[in-house]
């Protein structure tokens, strides 16, 4: 047996020559190498054309390579932007057919927002959230009640003397006509007063009142709505907030927290704001029509003061309306009077008033309270164009406070002076 194995050893381990193999029986078994991948012995660079050989090609441009360059990085803004456009226009479209329910709820929030510190004062005096909440919503409605009685009262009572100084007013501004420069005929004076006279005697009035009846179903529903809605935002306001919050965490709900606080500030304070000037205004140029002897002075006061509650052009609608009823009732040098006297209380209220009352509310720049005018009383009339600047103001007072009490959004932050400070802190 020791022979055998010894004659075993042997085999293995010595080739067919008779030379000694050190390498181990594993590397005898190795698989030769193919013919025609052999390397020749006496070729060193045969590793480096088999290096060079092996290196991975260059792969053909996919599609996500087109996307990198500047055209491709264009085309995602662009399907980007289109999409933003695309849900703003559906949000749009949806705020157009549920008019009934956002308008009032709208002004259910401006509201709320004006009279909360009615409510937070009777409640600090120990009354009860519930009763605060209905002495407040309760004086409201008396004050607008009676503001409502006064002018239908007015109109109604002086409506008859309104139409008789009318028509004599109008053969005097005739006469005045006839004196100009240029020539108007008598046959236009003539047709434009009898269409003056025959509308202000007959049913025109009463009969275009009776045609808009199908809208006073609406009226009452979006009256009610508001009503409810402005009941539930003055007693559980930070509460439905707070409950709004809740799907946020951490960074989100402190800035959710901080926009729910500076949209009611913002609110509030521009509707008190707006409010005291537009009494003030409404009461001097109230006096001024009385010394003049204009007619219907207390609703042309009211529509004054519901006037100022448009920024840029509410002051010029009221004048302009206010002299028209000066025209026809008293004559066209009472008229130039009554524009001197509303030129003059809205250039003390430009002035004087409303840096003082309002402050520092409304920080939007003229442009964008334009803009934001065209767009609200686009989407919903008057009261689009009422609703329009106050909301867009809680808007941008909510991106100032987006990312701090005083830090505003990325977006909109002022690059200028921080560039500037770069340029001046490099050597």
């Amino acid at each position: 047996m020791g022979l055998g194995r010894r004659r075993s050893e042997k085999r293995t381990g010595d080739h067919a020559d008779g030379s000694a193999d050190a390498r181990p029986a594993d590397a005898v078994r190795e698989e030769p190498t193919p013919p025609g991948d052999a390397p020749s012995g006496d070729s060193p660079a045969a590793p480096e054309a088999r290096t060079a050989t092996d290196a991975p090609r260059p792969r053909p441009a996919t599609v996500s390579a087109l996307w990198a360059d500047g055209v491709g990085r264009a085309g995602t803004r662009s399907v980007q932007v289109l999409a933003i456009l695309a849900l703003v226009a559906v949000a749009v479209f949806a705020v157009t057919r549920l008019t009934l329910v956002v308008i009032p709820v709208l002004i259910a929030l401006v509201l709320a927002a004006a009279i909360s510190p009615l409510v937070s004062l009777l409640r600090r005096k120990g009354v009860p959230s519930f009763l605060a909440t209905v002495v407040a919503l309760l004086a409201l409605v008396v004050v607008l009640g009676v503001v409502v009685w006064l002018v239908v009262a007015a109109v109604v009572n002086q409506w008859p003397e309104l139409r008789d100084q009318a028509i004599e007013g109008f053969d005097e501004l005739q006469a005045y006509v006839e004196g100009l420069p240029f020539q108007i005929t008598e046959e236009q004076i003539a047709s434009v007063r009898d269409s003056l006279v025959g509308l202000l005697q007959s049913d025109a009035v009463g009969a275009g009142a009776l045609a808009g009846a199908s809208q006073t179903v609406d009226f009452v529903a979006g009256f009610f709505i508001m009503v409810v809605v402005l009941f539930f935002f003055l007693k559980d306001g930070p509460a439905i907030w707070e409950f709004l919050l809740r799907p946020f965490e951490g960074a989100r709900y402190a800035r959710g927290q901080r926009i729910g606080e500076s949209t009611v500030r913002t609110l509030g304070g521009y509707v008190r704001g707006t409010a005291i000037v537009a009494a003030v205004d409404a009461v001097a140029i109230g006096i001024g029509l009385a010394i003049v002897g204009v007619p219907l002075v207390v609703p042309l006061s009211v529509l004054v003061f519901l006037l100022a509650f448009i920024p840029l052009v509410g002051a010029t609608l009221a004048g302009v309306l206010c002299a028209l009823v000066a025209l026809v009732a008293v004559g066209p040098v009472e008229a130039l009077i009554v524009v001197a006297i509303v030129i003059a209380v809205n250039q003390l209220e430009g002035d004087l008033l409303q840096p003082v009352v309002m402050g520092r509310t409304l920080r939007l720049h003229p442009l964008v309270i334009l803009v934001a005018l065209t767009a609200g009383t686009v989407l919903a009339g008057l009261t689009g164009a009422v609703l329009a600047v106050p909301v867009a103001a809680s808007i941008w007072r909510a991106i100032q406070v987006w990312d701090g009490p005083d830090l505003p959004a990325r977006f909109a932050r002022q690059k200028r002076h921080e560039s500037v400070e770069a340029e001046h802190a490099s050597p």
